[in-house]
């Protein structure tokens, strides 16, 4: 499966509910290409969705679920490793000896602890400030080179570079560094409900779709969707207008999308228009998804064996990686 010639990518999703648009068109839809070219390892990451409130039981359906959403979506098996990071015990253990090197001053200034310090207030802890030692961790550990992420966590790549830098000065040579690779055109998609913020699921369950959603709760998000009151009368365009064309332009294409441009600068267009091709846009490219997870669902035995081939592939590299990180460090072996 995993060959040494292409150069190795990992990247992470944090299962807390089920994959929306944003996740789709911002970071899987990337994976699913970069399958055919790189040698990846992609990780539903359970161990990083602790570091915020969450049920025990909703966990473990949330990954469950977005392992069944990313083979539903494209991801192959046969193509790349698809992994649960807490199954893999290598990902703490380098975490914990990345987390001695690290200076406490580096994680304080990382912009989502104060993003999320500000949002949970009651829940600040350990986990919290170090996870992107973790993050680093999850990289390192199978010596990936690139890092698909959208543009908030690109500072997170840039401290795994410092760690780098300081564990290959202190210990000599081990670690690449990596380097991000952010898709801009299709990294910021949009709440429905408060177009000025980036799709979460933490909006609300209209601010965002599912990409296994029935046709019927789509065309009513979308059709509810914050756009204008009536057509633009400065030639501004509003961001859930904005938020609209780029979904219609993802999964309609170019004609649809110019078509309805053209109505907007000639101040023509009906949103209610929009919002119909929208939605039947969305339907229509989300179908074939909807149908691999019905069959997924049916089979648990095909995802146990999924699971169980990527886990014994992933292990063995990450253990490869540690065998050389605990003698540089001196651990007894």
């Amino acid at each position: 499966m995993i060959t040494v010639e292409k150069e190795r990518v990992f990247s992470g999703m944090r299962p807390t509910g089920r994959m929306h648009l944003g996740n789709y068109l911002g970071a899987v839809q990337n994976w699913v290409r970069m399958q055919d070219t790189h040698d990846c390892i992609y990780a539903i990451v359970d161990y990083h969705a602790m570091t915020t409130p969450y049920d025990p039981e909703e966990l473990n359906a949330d990954a469950r679920n977005m392992l069944i959403d990313l083979l539903a979506s494209g991801i192959d098996p046969e193509k790349c490793m698809l992994v649960v990071q807490s199954q893999i015990p290598q990902h703490t253990e380098l975490a914990w000896i990345l987390g001695t090197i690290t200076p406490l001053s580096w994680l304080e200034r990382v912009p989502t602890y104060k993003e999320k310090a500000d949002m949970h207030p009651d829940y600040l802890h350990l986990g919290l400030l170090g996870y992107p030692v973790l993050m680093s961790a999850d990289i390192l550990v199978y010596r990936a080179t690139r890092v698909p992420v959208g543009d908030d966590q690109k500072p997170h790549v840039e401290l795994t570079r410092e760690i780098v830098r300081r564990f290959n000065h202190l210990f000599g040579e081990t670690f690449p560094e990596p380097q991000a690779r952010i898709r801009r055109e299709t990294a910021r998609i949009m709440s429905l409900t408060e177009p000025e913020k980036k799709m979460s699921k933490s909006l609300g369950p209209q601010s965002y779709i599912g990409i296994g959603e029935e046709p019927e709760d789509i065309r009513g998000k979308i059709m509810s969707a914050v756009t204008d009151a009536g057509p633009p009368a400065d030639g501004q365009m509003s961001p859930g207008v904005a938020n609209l064309f780029l979904l219609l332009e993802c999964f309609g294409g170019d004609d649809i999308s110019s078509e309805f441009e053209q109505q907007y600068e000639d101040r023509s267009i009906r949103y209610v228009q929009l919002k119909e091709a929208t939605a039947e846009a969305i339907i229509e490219s989300l179908a074939p998804i909807r149908k691999k997870r019905r069959e997924l669902l049916e089979n648990p035995q095909l995802l146990e064996r999924i699971m169980e081939r990527s886990r014994e592939e992933a292990a063995a590299l990450a253990e490869e990686t540690m065998q050389d990180v605990r003698a540089r460090i001196g651990l007894l072996r």
